[in-house]
């Protein structure tokens, strides 16, 4: 399995209902996109952030269900309105989750 963990930072104009939008936006792409296990987007409620005031994660199966979902219209239609309400910068990670066996 694939971990994929996103943080996010916006300018000062975006408001809170926008970044909430986007993070519904990234949840609902679990029912548009295969190969998803789980997504959870939300805004960080705690001062530790560094500035960054949204995260994500996504399990997906595979590296190939995670290479599909990057470049995926879908995908690039979320990442399109974050920019359009002022993001400014984002981190991202990705890992291969152990087997636990």
């Amino acid at each position: 399995m694939i971990e994929h963990i996103v943080l996010f930072k916006f300018s000062d104009e975006t408001t809170e209902a926008q970044k909430e939008e986007g993070a519904r936006r990234l949840r609902e792409l679990k029912d548009k996109l295969p190969g998803i296990l789980d997504i959870q987007a939300g805004q960080n409620y705690s001062d530790r952030g560094k500035g960054y005031s949204m995260a994500l994660t996504t399990r997906f199966r595979s590296k190939a269900d995670h290479e599909f979902y990057t470049p995926s219209p879908e995908h690039q239609a979320c990442v399109s309105y974050l920019k359009e309400v002022g993001l400014i910068d984002s981190l991202a990670i990705d890992f291969e989750i152990a087997d636990a066996n």
